[in-house]
C-alpha cells in the first residue's frame, strides 16, 4: 500500500468531516423546530405585591476562563488578590459552585436565564460572523459528531444567539425598575450583522463591550450601537476601562436600583495587561491580568462605600468556566471544555454587607443557573409562567448556608450539547467524556484516544472524599451506576420531549 503523510491524513479527515458537517445540516436543518414566540415581559411576569422597599442593588462580575484556584482565598500563592480576598472576607465564599457549560457561550446563556443552554440551541462557543466558512464547518463537525461520536440532533442546528424567547436577568429586574448595564465581553450572538443579538435587545438599557471572545477577530470595542473602535489595538486597557465604566454606573445610580453585569475579557487568552501590572505577579502573564481585575474589583467597592451603598448592593464574582491553558483548577481534575471538575467548578463571592454573614462557607452544590431565579426573588418578581427554569434559588443559601437541602441536588454536564454526566448530592457520574475544545474534527479524534488516561467508561466518583476524580467506583456500585444512568435518560427523554422547557408544551 503506499505511504499516507501525516498532512494528507489530517487533511482527509478535516474534508471528510467538513462534508458530514455539510450533510448533517443540509440533511437535518429542515427538522428543526422554531423556537416559540416572544411574550411579553409583563404577561409571564409577576411582582409579589406584598414586596415593601427598595430591591439590592446587583453587580455581577464574571471573569473569563478564571481557574478554582487562581484567587489568593481559594487557594493561590502565586496571584495575590487581597481585594477580591476581602470580598470573600466580608461575605460568603462558595465551594463547590458550577459553570453550566465549561465554555463561554452556553455558560453565559445559562447564567442570565437560568436555564441550560441546551435549551436555547447555544452548545458551543459562537463565531464572528465575518469568520471564515472553512473554520466554521471544521468547528461544525463537533455538534454534527457529539462527543462520543453520536450525532446530537439539537446541537447539530445550533442558533446563532440568544433568541428572543429568552427572558434574561436585566428584563425581569427591569420590571421592578432597575437601571440594567452590561460592561464587557457579551458572546451570544454577533450583533455586528445581527442586531437581534445586541445586549440592548435582551434586557440592558446600556452596553460598553465586546461581541466575542478576545482570540477572534475583529474584535470591536462597542459603546451603545456604535462601534468605537474597528479592532481594538492596546488591549491592555480593557479591564481598567471596563471599570471606568462600571463607576460610572455606579455613581449615576445612587438613588436607584441597578444590576451591572461586568463580564471581563481576561484571563481568556490571548492574555495583555497594563505596564502597571505586566509581570508583576508569580503567576506569569495570566497572573498579571488576575491580579489587575483584584485591583479594579477593589475600585468598585471603594466606590460603594464612598457613596454608602454597601449595605443595599449585592456583590457576586465568579467565573464561566475553568482556565483553559494557563491558570490553576487547584486539586481538581481537568480543565476548560471538560466535563471533569476543572472544567466547570468556578469561584463564587457573595457579599452584601449587613444580610450576608461575613465570613461563611457555603459548601452546598450550587450552578450559575441558579443566579437568575435568587435575583428574581430578592427583588419580588415571580418566575416566568410560561417555561422551566432549571435554576434553584440560592436565597436561604445566602443566610443560612448549614442548613442541608431537602433533597440531594442534581446538576447535568453537557458538552457540545452531549449530556455527559450528572450529579445527585455527593455523587458525579460521566458517560461519555471529551477531553478538549479545540480543534475539530481533531478534537473528535483526541477525545477518543483520551479515554486510554481515563480508563474503561462510565466513571463515577464520590466528591466528598475523592473531589479529585482519581478512583473510578463505577465497578464497586453497579446499582448506583444504573440509578445514576437511569436518571441522565429520564432527563435527555424529558428534554427531547420538551427542549425549550414550555409550561404547555407544543
Amino acid at each position: 500500500m503506499p505511504r499516507v503523510s501525516r498532512r494528507t491524513f489530517i487533511g482527509g479527515l478535516a474534508a471528510g468531516g467538513i462534508g458530514l458537517a455539510i450533510g448533517s445540516r443540509y440533511l437535518l436543518g429542515e427538522k428543526r423546530a422554531p423556537f416559540p414566540a416572544p411574550r411579553a415581559i409583563g404577561d409571564i411576569l409577576a411582582l409579589d405585591p406584598t414586596f415593601t422597599g427598595r430591591p439590592p442593588n446587583v453587580i455581577l462580575i464574571n471573569c473569563d476562563d478564571l481557574g478554582y484556584g487562581d484567587l489568593g482565598c481559594y487557594g493561590s500563592s502565586a496571584v495575590k488578590t487581597p481585594h477580591i480576598d476581602a470580598l470573600a472576607a466580608g461575605g460568603m465564599r462558595f465551594t463547590d459552585f458550577h459553570a453550566c457549560d465549561s465554555v463561554c457561550t452556553p455558560s453565559r446563556a445559562g447564567l442570565l436565564t437560568g436555564r441550560y443552554p441546551k435549551r436555547m440551541r447555544l452548545d458551543f462557543p459562537l463565531m464572528p460572523s465575518t469568520t471564515a466558512i472553512k473554520t466554521k464547518l471544521v468547528n461544525q463537525l463537533g455538534f454534527a459528531a457529539g462527543s462520543a461520536g453520536v450525532m446530537d440532533m439539537d446541537s447539530e442546528v445550533g442558533a446563532e444567539g440568544l433568541d428572543a424567547f429568552e427572558v434574561t436577568m436585566g428584563q425581569a429586574l427591569q420590571q421592578r425598575g432597575y437601571r440594567t448595564a452590561m460592561i464587557g465581553k457579551w458572546h451570544l450572538g454577533d450583533f455586528t450583522n445581527a442586531p437581534q443579538y445586541h445586549p440592548l435587545e435582551h434586557g440592558f438599557q446600556s452596553f460598553y463591550g465586546v461581541p466575542h471572545s478576545n482570540d477572534m477577530q475583529p474584535f470591536p470595542l462597542y459603546r451603545g450601537r456604535d462601534v468605537i473602535e474597528a479592532n481594538v489595538q492596546d488591549r491592555t486597557a480593557l479591564t481598567r476601562l471596563y471599570t471606568d465604566e462600571a463607576i460610572k454606573v455606579i455613581e449615576a445610580n445612587t438613588e436607584t436600583p441597578f444590576f451591572l453585569y461586568l463580564a471581563h475579557t481576561y484571563p481568556h487568552r490571548p492574555l495583555a495587561a497594563s505596564t502597571q501590572f505586566k509581570n508583576t505577579s508569580d503567576g506569569g502573564l495570566y497572573g498579571d491580568t488576575v491580579e489587575e481585575i483584584d485591583w479594579n474589583v477593589g475600585r468598585l467597592i471603594e466606590t460603594l462605600t464612598r457613596h454608602n451603598l454597601d449595605a443595599n448592593t449585592l456583590v457576586l464574582f465568579t467565573s464561566d468556566n475553568g482556565p483553559w491553558y494557563d491558570g490553576s483548577p487547584a486539586g481538581f481534575r481537568g480543565r476548560k471544555g471538560q466535563s471533569f471538575e476543572g472544567g466547570h467548578r468556578v469561584p463564587m463571592i457573595a457579599r452584601w454587607n449587613g444580610t450576608i454573614p461575613a465570613g461563611r462557607l457555603c459548601e452546598a452544590p450550587t450552578m450559575n443557573i441558579d443566579v437568575f431565579p435568587t435575583m428574581l426573588s430578592l427583588a419580588g418578581i415571580g418566575m416566568p409562567s410560561d417555561r422551566l427554569i432549571d435554576g434553584e434559588s440560592m436565597v436561604n443559601l445566602l443566610t443560612q448556608p448549614d442548613v442541608p437541602p431537602a433533597t440531594p441536588r442534581e446538576l447535568y454536564f453537557y458538552h457540545q450539547g452531549t449530556l455527559e454526566g450528572m450529579r445527585s448530592g455527593d455523587w458525579k457520574f460521566i458517560r461519555t467524556v471529551n477531553h478538549y475544545v479545540w480543534p475539530l474534527p481533531v478534537n473528535q479524534i483526541l477525545g477518543w484516544l483520551s479515554r486510554q488516561t481515563t480508563g474503561p467508561l462510565p466513571l463515577l466518583y464520590n466528591l466528598r472524599s475523592d473531589p479529585g476524580e482519581a478512583y473510578n467506583l463505577a465497578g464497586r456500585y453497579p446499582e448506583r451506576v444504573r440509578a445514576l444512568n437511569d436518571g441522565m435518560v429520564r432527563w435527555e427523554t424529558a428534554m427531547a420531549q420538551n427542549l425549550f422547557g414550555l409550561r404547555t408544551p407544543g
